[in-house]
């Protein structure tokens, strides 16, 4: 999915994390709230203090904050509320695994079944290769349904793992102090509250990244044994010992590299050129310009998204890469020295984009296949 991984776009990690410190912060001011109108209905006291020396101002009271009954966004259920989101994440991860499963098989160039002839708009024929649910269905046929979903433990723990460590570094760094931008801001205010953002985001989804990539690796190469049928990679902790032995540590970051140039490039395309557009395009007067600014950066996301789509596929095929696995040997893919030699190998035979699309894949013109 793009800079979507695993798999999901920056802009829509840390979901948990984010609404559950939103939700905190709407916590204390309920507190705050209630403080004062406790002190609205209670009576005046029989001494009040001198003008000139005024009691101090009440302050929402910690324990208020802790001990709230029922409050969403109160320090007590806020590890509550970031495990009803690690659970629906992983909801949404089991959903979309066959979609990754079928992609990743793509990337590393297994093609079991022969393209199709077919017709474009102009009505010529060209080659097709097989869709998304034609390659599942192959799968299933296989493996059985339950093979849809090899690998998924290992993706799960993986983004269970980033969720997590988001919303950590949410509370060991808040970020109430990064002033979000408003109308009233001029373009060198504007510019500097959104390079604070996407500098606070980048730091958060770089952190994220490096500590679940080790699990994100395992997940990768238990999906490619489809290719070869081996069985190297089962349980997460096996795989762990088995990478450890023959790479050693640092066979826990291939592939971590391209992975974090994604990132970056990704969440700093996306943030400037949302605000740019934003700034400049959209006009105030507008009636809809408030409604085409909140959803400038969704669509600013997909299409950055689409560009940093190399990063993505370098990234995951060095994972699985001189493993000891058939997918990433020779015929499938040579021994890369580097991420940049693969890159470099990709721009060649002109494959930086392959998989990307699941449904209309038509077959290159450098490819073995002919029409007959």
């Amino acid at each position: 999915m793009g800079a979507l991984d695993p798999e999901v776009a920056p802009w829509a990690r840390g979901g948990a994390a984010g609404m559950a410190g939103a939700g905190a912060g709407a916590g204390a001011r309920g507190g705050a709230a209630t403080g004062v109108e406790a002190r609205a209905r209670d009576p005046p006291p029989a001494h009040r203090a001198h003008p000139r020396h005024p009691r101090p101002a009440a302050q929402p009271s910690a324990r208020r904050m802790d001990n709230g009954s029922g409050d969403l966004g109160s320090a007590e259920n806020t590890p509550t509320t970031e495990a009803l989101f690690v659970a629906l994440g992983a909801g949404v991860t089991a959903l979309s695994h066959p979609l990754l499963y079928v992609k990743l098989l793509i990337q590393v160039g297994h093609e079991p079944m022969p393209p199709t002839i077919g017709t474009n708009v102009l009505g010529r024929k060209v080659l097709y290769l097989p869709s998304f649910f034609t390659y599942a269905k192959y799968i299933v046929q296989v493996d059985g349904k339950i093979g849809l979903f090899r690998g998924l433990s290992p993706r799960l723990m993986s983004n269970a793992l980033s969720t997590v460590t988001r919303g950590g570094m949410k509370k060991v760094f808040p970020p109430d102090e990064i002033e979000h931008v408003s109308n009233k801001d001029d373009m060198k205010t504007s510019l500097r509250k959104v390079v604070k953002e996407t500098s606070y985001e980048m730091m958060m989804q770089c952190v994220s990244r490096m500590l679940a990539h080790p699990l994100h690796v395992i997940s990768m190469r238990c999906m490619v044994q489809f290719v070869g049928r081996e069985a190297k990679y089962s349980g997460v902790l096996s795989s762990i010992g088995k990478i450890f032995k023959e790479e050693g540590l640092l066979g826990f970051f291939v592939g971590l590299i391209p992975h974090l140039l994604g990132d970056v490039v990704f969440l700093w395309g996306c943030n400037l050129l949302a605000h740019f557009i934003n700034a400049y395009l959209v006009d105030d007067s507008f009636s809809q310009a408030l409604a085409i600014r909140s959803y400038t950066k969704f669509v600013m996301g997909i299409a950055v998204s689409m560009l940093t789509y190399p990063f993505l596929l370098v990234g995951d095929l060095m994972a699985v890469n001189n493993c000891g696995l058939q997918a990433g040997l020779p015929p499938y893919s040579p021994v890369f020295k580097s991420w940049i030699h693969c890159w470099k190998y990709l721009s060649m035979q002109g494959q930086l984009f392959r998989g990307s699309s699941l449904l209309f894949r038509r077959v290159s013109s450098g490819s073995c296949f002919a029409l007959e």
